[in-house]
C-alpha cells in the first residue's frame, strides 16, 4: 500500500502517515487536505513510501490544483529548520502564509459587448453600451455605476443579446517583463560588472556575488543586467529580489517598470489578503517571473528560481527575531545553492561576514567605486559637540544650524537624521523622579507630542499623556527627556519659520501609500527639511538634497552589541550617502561627542576598508563572528523567581561540547517584556563546531515547567 507522509505547517515533531485513496493523483510535494485530530488540515506530501504493514490509516481527503512543492524548496525547508533549531513544520508554515492561493482563483461575472444592437433601445441602454465600449468587460455594478443606471438595465441588455456574460478570474496574472528593453547607459565600471553577472547567468548553476558599490554608484542598474539575462535565457525562470523595507519595495516598483515594462509581483506585510493570495498563487504556478519583497518572500514556493538578489544585504531588518529566528541573507545564499541559482548580495557597506566570505574566495566581489555622471560622494565633517555645544534646551549645534539656513537660502534641501521616534524617548516626573514604563515591561515610554500619547515602541502599548504623575500624583510634573524626531522638527520650524518641514518615520508612514507620498514630495522639492529615522537611509534618491545632518551619531555605539560600531558606520554612511546624488555637491555634518571613535574617524575619512580591518582584527582575536560561531538561548517565565530557577536548570543541563563556551545565565538587558521575566545565555564556539546541533541537543534534554518558554537564536543580532 502506498502511504503519503504529510508534513503539516504546525509545531509537530515529524510528518504523519496517510493512506492514498484509489483514483487520487498524489505525488511528492503535493498540497493536500487530510484529517488531523478532529479537523481537516492543509499539509504537504513530504514522501511517498510502499508500506508493507497492515496498519489502518486515515486517508488523504483531497489534493489542491497547485503544482507540487519542488524538491529544492523541501530541501531548503529542512535545512532552514535544522540550522535555525526549529521544527520543519514551523518553517513550512512560513511557506504557506497565504493558503488561499492553493485553490484556483475566485471568479466574477463580467459583461461585454456582443456587437448586436437590439431594436428596443432607450437612452439608459445607450449609456450602458457606451460605457461598455469605453471601459471594456466589467461587472454589472461597475457598468451601472459608469452609465449611472440601475442594474436592471444591464439584465435587459443581456436578455436582448447586446451584452454577454462571462466568468473571469479575479486574481489576474502579473504582466510579463520584457528583457529586451534597454536600460540606462552604463559606465565602463558598471558595464564590466554587468557583463560578469550576465555570463554567470549564461553559465548557469550556483554562483554567489558581492556587488560592492558606494552609495549612488548604480548597483540597481547593474543587477538589472543579471535579471534581463535570466529572463531572456529561460522563459520559465523566476527571480527574487529581497529588500529590507516595505518603503523600498514600493519605490523600486517604478524602476522595474521603467526597465522591464512591467512591475514585479510584490510580497510584504502591507499587502491585503487578496494581493498576498495572488502573489503566492502566481509564484507557485511559475507565472510571476519577478518577485520583490521583504525577508519572508524567501519562503515563497518558486517553480524555477534562477536568481536571488539581496539588496542592502547588510541591513539588520533581514534578521527575523520572532517565531523562527533566521537571517534572510544567509538563508538566501543557501536557497540559491539548493536551487542551482546565482545570488547577488548588494550593498555600499557590506557586512563584515560578507566581506570575509568575499576575501576568502567564497563570493566573487564586483566593485563600483564611483557615482555616474557629475554626482559624487558628499564631503563629511565631524561636529565635535564638546566645542560646538547647542543652546540650552536645543539639540542642533551652531554649525548645523548655519548649514540648514544656508541650504534653505540656496533653494536646496536638507535631511536631519535621528534614530528615535516621537518627541522625547524618556518621560520623567520632576517631583519624584519616576521614569514612566510600559506595564509588564522594563521599556521606557516615548512621548509623542502631536498625538499627546506615551508609546512603548517595543510592545506597541500606549496611553494618553496623564496630567498627574501616576506614582506621586504631582500635577504637570511629567517632562520629556532627550530628543526624538518630533522635537528636532519643532526646533527646525523655530529656526526656519517659512520652511516646509516633514517627519519621516514609521509613525508618519504607516503603509506603502503614505511612504511613497513622503518620498515623492521630497523628490519633487515640496519639502525643505526632512527629519527622519533610519527609514530615510535606505535607497532613496533626492536630487536636490545637498545637506545631511546627523543629530546624535553616538546613540548606536552604546551597549554590549558586538556589531555596534559596524552598524553605526553602516547606518551613518548610508544616511550621508543620500546627499549629492545629482549635479549639486553634497555635505554631511555628523554631530558626535566621540569624534575619536574608530567608526567616526573612518566615516570622516571615507575609509570603510580601514574601519572594517579594525573590526576584523578585534573579532578574529576574540573568535567572534565571522571567525567563530555564536548562539543565544532566551528563557522567560511569568515571575522573577521562576525565571531565575529555569536559568539555573538550563545551565545545569547544558551538554558538554568540545570548544563550546556557555556564558550565563544572566538577566536580559530588557529584563521584563510583556509581563515575562527574561534570562539569557550566550554560547560561542569555533567555526568548525556544528553549533546548531549543539543547541538542538540542549533543547532536547531541557525539561522546563509548562509556564516557561525557551527559544534558541543562531547568529544573534539582538542582545536585548
Amino acid at each position: 500500500m502506498l502511504t503519503a507522509r504529510i508534513l503539516f505547517p504546525m509545531p509537530l515533531p515529524e510528518p504523519f502517515d496517510y493512506a492514498i485513496p484509489d483514483g487520487l493523483q498524489i505525488e511528492v510535494g503535493s498540497y493536500v487536505r487530510a484529517p488531523l485530530g478532529k479537523h481537516e488540515r492543509t499539509g504537504v506530501v513530504w514522501e511517498i513510501v510502499d508500506d508493507q504493514t497492515e496498519r489502518e490509516l486515515k486517508s488523504v481527503v483531497s489534493v489542491f490544483p497547485t503544482p507540487p512543492m519542488p524538491a529544492a524548496m523541501r530541501q531548503f525547508i529542512i535545512f532552514c529548520a535544522r540550522y535555525n533549531v526549529a521544527g520543519a513544520g514551523q518553517v513550512l508554515a512560513m511557506a504557506l502564509r497565504s493558503r488561499g492561493g492553493l485553490a484556483a482563483s475566485p471568479t466574477q461575472t463580467v459583461y461585454d459587448l456582443t456587437g448586436h444592437r437590439t431594436n428596443r433601445m432607450t437612452p439608459a441602454r445607450e449609456k450602458v453600451l457606451d460605457a461598455a465600449k469605453a471601459i471594456g468587460p466589467a461587472s454589472a455594478a461597475d457598468l451601472a455605476r459608469e452609465a449611472d443606471v440601475s442594474s436592471s438595465v444591464i439584465k435587459g441588455l443581456v436578455e436582448a443579446g447586446s451584452l454577454k456574460a462571462d466568468k473571469v478570474a479575479t486574481d489576474l496574472a502579473f504582466p510579463a517583463p520584457d528583457p529586451t528593453l534597454s536600460g540606462h547607459d552604463l559606465t565602463p565600471e558598471q558595464s564590466a560588472a554587468g557583463k560578469t553577472l550576465r555570463q554567470a547567468v549564461i553559465d548557469g548553476g550556483f554562483k554567489p556575488f558581492l556587488l560592492d558599490g558606494i552609495t549612488g554608484s548604480g548597483k540597481t542598474e547593474v543587477y538589472f543586467e543579471a535579471i534581463a539575462e535570466t529572463l531572456a535565457k529561460d522563459p520559465t525562470a523566476q527571480i527574487l529580489v529581497l529588500l529590507p523595507e516595505i518603503a523600498l519595495t514600493q519605490a523600486v516598483l517604478e524602476r522595474f517598470e521603467d526597465r522591464f515594462g512591467a512591475g514585479p509581483a510584490p510580497w510584504h506585510s502591507s499587502l491585503s489578503d487578496i494581493e498576498r493570495r495572488r502573489t503566492w498563487r502566481e509564484t507557485a504556478h511559475g507565472r510571476a517571473r519577478i518577485v520583490t519583497g521583504a525577508r519572508s518572500a524567501l519562503f515563497l514556493p518558486f517553480r524555477n528560481l534562477k536568481l536571488i538578489i539581496v539588496d542592502e544585504e547588510h541591513d539588520t531588518s533581514f534578521k527575523q527575531e520572532e517565531g523562527v529566528t533566521y537571517h534572510a541573507r544567509d538563508m538566501a545564499v543557501m536557497r540559491a545553492k539548493m536551487e542551482g541559482a546565482a545570488v547577488i548580495l548588494a550593498s555600499a557597506t557590506p557586512a563584515l561576514e560578507t566581506v570575509v566570505n568575499a576575501e576568502a574566495g567564497r563570493y566573487e566581489r564586483l566593485k563600483l567605486s564611483a557615482r555616474p555622471g557629475a554626482a559624487r560622494l558628499p564631503d563629511m565633517y565631524l561636529v565635535d559637540m564638546r566645542s560646538n555645544t547647542p543652546e540650552k534646551g536645543e539639540w542642533l549645534s551652531p554649525v548645523l544650524k548655519r548649514g540648514l539656513v544656508a541650504t534653505k537660502e540656496a533653494g536646496e534641501q536638507s535631511l536631519l537624521f535621528l534614530n528615535r521616534r516621537g518627541y522625547a524617548p524618556l518621560v520623567i516626573c520632576k517631583s519624584c523622579g519616576e521614569r514612566l514604563k510600559s506595564p509588564g515591561t522594563e521599556s521606557w515610554l516615548t512621548e509623542h507630542r502631536y498625538s499627546n500619547r506615551l508609546v512603548c515602541h517595543l510592545t506597541g502599548w500606549s496611553m494618553a499623556k496623564p496630567d498627574n504623575c501616576p506614582l506621586c500624583g504631582a500635577k504637570d510634573s511629567l517632562m520629556g527627556v532627550g530628543p526624538g524626531v518630533e522635537r528636532i522638527a519643532e526646533e527646525v520650524r523655530i529656526l526656519l519659520p517659512n520652511a516646509k518641514v516633514e517627519i519621516f518615520s514609521s509613525d508618519t508612514a504607516h503603509g506603502g501609500a503614505e511612504t511613497m507620498g513622503i518620498v515623492e514630495r521630497m523628490a519633487s522639492g515640496e519639502i525643505d527639511v526632512l527629519v527622519g529615522t533610519q527609514i530615510v537611509a535606505k535607497g532613496h534618491n533626492f536630487p536636490n538634497l545637498t545637506l545631511v545632518g546627523v543629530v546624535d551619531a553616538d546613540s548606536g555605539l552604546q551597549g554590549g552589541d558586538l556589531r555596534a560600531g559596524e552598524r553605526t558606520y553602516q547606518l551613518l554612511s548610508q544616511v550621508a550617502g543620500r546627499a549629492g546624488r545629482a549635479e549639486r555637491p553634497g555635505k554631511a555634518l555628523v554631530q558626535t561627542y566621540q569624534p575619536d571613535n574608530p567608526a567616526m574617524q573612518a566615516l570622516a575619512a571615507g575609509d570603510r576598508d580601514g574601519f572594517l580591518q579594525i573590526e576584523r582584527d578585534v573579532r578574529e582575536e576574540l573568535l567572534l563572528p565571522p571567525f567563530g560561531r555564536m548562539a543565544a538561548l532566551i528563557l522567560s517565565a511569568t515571575d522573577a523567581n521562576m525565571s531565575k530557577e529555569i536559568g539555573l536548570l538550563a545551565g545545569k543541563s547544558a551538554p558538554h561540547g568540545e570548544g563550546v563556551t556557555v556564558y550565563g545565565p544572566a538577566p536580559a538587558p530588557i529584563g521584563v517584556l510583556r509581563g515575562r521575566y527574561r534570562t539569557r545565555f550566550l554560547i560561542t564556539s569555533p567555526r568548525e563546531v556544528d553549533l546548531s546541533a549543539y543547541m538542538a541537543a540542549w533543547l532536547k534534554v531541557l525539561k522546563l515547567p509548562s509556564a516557561a518558554r525557551v527559544r534558541a537564536d543562531i547568529d544573534p543580532y539582538s542582545f536585548l
